[in-house]
């Protein structure tokens, strides 16, 4: 997933998107716990992914928090 991407989407997306990624890295996770996991690679992947929603959201946040200029 590229941040551009993620300039479009509302907060509300970004949410529903970072649940459904957590998600995925928790199975992921119970995959490699069990070592059933085939892409290891992919924690990684998810991990990144996760860091980019998230700062997006923080960046969004900031912006509605900010007074406008007149």
């Amino acid at each position: 997933m590229k941040f551009d991407e993620l300039k479009d989407k509302t907060v509300a997306e970004l949410a529903t998107q970072s649940r459904e990624l957590r998600q995925e890295l928790f199975n992921l996770r119970l995959q490699k716990a069990t070592a059933q996991l085939e892409k290891p690679s992919r924690l990684r992947i998810l991990r990144k992914d996760i860091a980019r929603v998230e700062t997006r959201i923080t960046q969004l946040r900031l912006q509605s928090a900010q007074p406008k200029a007149a």
